[in-house]
């Protein structure tokens, strides 16, 4: 199997050819934010907590999501880490590992205060290692016309892996449609997707003892279920990563996506009659399930400022400032804020398979390599969707390639 190396292999020459190190200094917590702008409120929360500080100047800097992972960690392992960093979750346990990070452990108090599971997504050995600052869960979308087209009814999503199989089939047969979008590209979110079956079947990747637990009766119901919906997916799903499938939605020509909840509005701009509900369920779920993917801040150690960057992660994501960024963004509630959530649902009633999924969900697994991880779960679905490999022993494959990562 071809490997994306890992990620601090990648670093290592950055290290070997980095000059001394300056920490920051003047009292500057340098802060990487990635995206195309600063996060929404920020500018305002940075001025408040400078206030609030005196002797502390914030110094942000945007980084497009292609770039901000990388960038974060040569600088981390070349010696001159930036003090605050938006990271994915699935970072922290390698960044812990290598001393690169300092734990943020959390009270009992703010533990409770996250939606469940919100808090594990950055735990590891019982210890808390960054502040989570963004969260997605995803649901079913459906287009309501190809449904009717079809000959379903098209306020009857399917609730079950077995209907979602076959109203995909149906639409595939019956109208000029594909009946279900397969995330396949090589891209994180075709591991991502595929871990939307595994949580809507009670399954896991890995257990709380640190257990490879992929190989299980649940994990190959789901890989067989999203082999069985290929053959009415579009045509040459390794060709696209989420956002492109979405956009074949979008389109009118997909019956079905999992999808966040910013494909609602792009549904209506374009036109879509669209649904939303909870993902379908496997034989083995529990109740609504979902992935839950968090972004968090990450601190990182040797700037002199570990305390006040550790101040200045919880003041910006508590409370209405962390809810305010997430309403600019789209983005699923960290926190059951009341009264603000149930007046969410009530004005956008599309929100609540979003919120539902949460109970039964489960996170992205924390192992020592996150690239090594994506790559063995990528090359596995690829296996199957292309018809390369049976789902068992694809799984049996990529359980045994997982234990260099545990």
């Amino acid at each position: 199997m071809q490997k994306t190396t890992g990620l601090f292999a990648v670093s290592l020459l950055a290290v070997a050819i980095a000059t001394p190190a300056a920490f920051a200094q003047d009292k500057e917590i340098s802060f990487i934010n990635c995206g195309d702008e600063l996060t929404a409120g920020y500018a305002e929360s940075f001025a408040e907590w400078e206030a609030a500080n005196p002797g502390y100047k914030i110094a942000p800097e945007i980084v497009g999501w292609g770039q901000c992972q990388d960038k974060v960690t040569t600088l981390a392992a070349a010696g001159t880490p930036v003090a605050l960093a938006y990271v994915g979750s699935r970072t922290l346990k390698q960044f812990a590992l290598n001393d690169l990070i300092v734990p943020v452990p959390m009270t009992d108090e703010e533990k409770a205060s996250y939606y469940n599971y919100v808090p594990d997504t950055v735990t590891f050995d019982g210890t808390q290692w960054g502040v989570p600052v963004a969260f997605s869960t995803k649901a079913l979308y459906w287009n309501k016309d190809l449904f009717k087209a079809a000959g379903l009814d098209p306020e009857m999503p399917p609730k079950t892996w077995a209907e979602e199989i076959e109203f995909a089939k149906q639409i595939s047969e019956k109208t000029e449609a594909a009946g279900f979008g397969v995330v396949a590209k090589t891209f994180d979110n075709t591991m991502h997707q595929f871990l939307h079956w595994v949580y809507t079947n009670n399954g896991q990747v890995i257990d709380a003892d640190g257990n490879i637990v992929l190989d299980s009766p649940q994990n190959l119901a789901a890989l067989t279920a999203l082999k069985d919906i290929t053959a009415y997916a579009e045509e040459g799903p390794t060709a696209y990563e989420q956002n492109e499938v979405r956009a074949i939605f979008l389109d009118g020509k997909l019956g079905m996506i999992h999808a966040s909840p910013g494909a609602a509005d792009r549904a209506t701009e374009a036109g879509i009659n669209w649904g939303v509900a909870p993902l379908p369920l496997g034989p083995d779920a529990k109740g609504p399930g979902t992935l839950l993917i968090t972004d968090s801040l990450a601190i990182f150690k040797g700037t002199g400022v570990e305390e006040q960057a550790i101040s200045l992660a919880k003041f910006l994501t508590t409370g209405e400032r962390q809810w305010d960024a997430e309403m600019a963004q789209g983005l699923t509630p960290l926190r059951p804020l009341e009264p603000q959530t149930d007046e969410l649902v009530a004005a956008k009633p599309y929100w609540k398979p979003f919120l539902d999924g949460i109970e039964f969900g489960g996170p992205e697994p924390l192992l020592t390599d996150y690239v090594g991880l994506q790559n063995v779960m990528i090359e596995m679905v690829q296996s199957v969707v292309t018809g390369a490999s049976e789902p068992a022993a694809a799984l049996t494959k990529a359980a045994g390639e997982l234990e260099q990562y545990k």
